[in-house]
């Protein structure tokens, strides 16, 4: 039986410098990747309502650019505490999320593009963000790493749920793709917490509240 390759530090970062470059420069498709889990199918399976209005679709595409927003940042979070994790368990659990999320973020482009909607302009801003977000919480140890993922998918959670609330009643689509991810989102955080999660402090989760406020409130308009 052949060995199974060892990546480097310096092997994790140019592989997600490209998938950086994918996840921002690239239209977004499930598809899977090695030894990992992925490439799952579109979960709208319900005929698109005709009877839609204007006003109702454009409500639709701007929560929809929201959650896409959402997974632009899932993406930057997963890579850069994938990189700084500390032992391999973690790393390929992180990886393995971010493949998961990578199907998130192409069925939220394409639920986008069925609306006629757009993503957000400030996707490299958000990403760069997260990002650095995840490095920190990485290198501040894997229970902590864990911990912050715990947390982050327990706050989408909580925002898909609201979103499931809100988005207009015709539009079953969209209710579906959410439904989806939000059982995903859900796994991950129980992952993490039997994977050994640390509780974060109350500020840092107030931190964290704030900054997914602004984020998801800019996301809607711009």
């Amino acid at each position: 039986m052949e060995n199974q390759r060892q990546y480097s530090r310096l092997d994790h970062l140019v592989i997600c410098a490209s998938r950086t470059l994918d996840t921002l420069c690239v239209k977004a498709r499930s598809k899977p990747a090695p030894d990992l889990i992925g490439g799952r199918e579109y979960p709208a399976t319900a005929a698109e309502d005709d009877s839609m209005s204007a006003r109702d679709r454009t409500l639709a595409g701007r929560y929809m650019r929201v959650n896409h927003v959402g997974e632009i940042c899932a993406q930057a979070l997963y890579q850069s505490q994938a990189i700084t994790a500390h032992n391999d368990t973690t790393r390929k659990q992180m990886q393995q999320a971010a493949v998961e999320e990578t199907d998130h973020l192409a069925w939220c482009e394409q639920r986008l593009d069925e609306l006629g909607s757009r993503k957000s302009v400030l996707n490299p801003l958000w990403y760069g963000a997260s990002f650095t977000i995840g490095a920190v919480a990485g290198m501040a140890g894997d229970k902590w790493n864990l911990g912050f993922v715990a947390e982050t998918e327990k706050q989408v959670v909580a925002h898909l749920d609201d979103h499931l609330g809100r988005l207009p009643d015709k539009d079953e689509r969209s209710r579906q793709v959410i439904s989806q991810m939000r059982s995903d989102e859900a796994s991950h955080a129980e992952q993490a917490v039997n994977a050994g999660a640390a509780e974060l402090p109350t500020a840092i989760k107030g931190l964290m509240t704030l900054a997914s406020r602004f984020m998801t409130r800019t996301a809607y308009w711009i």
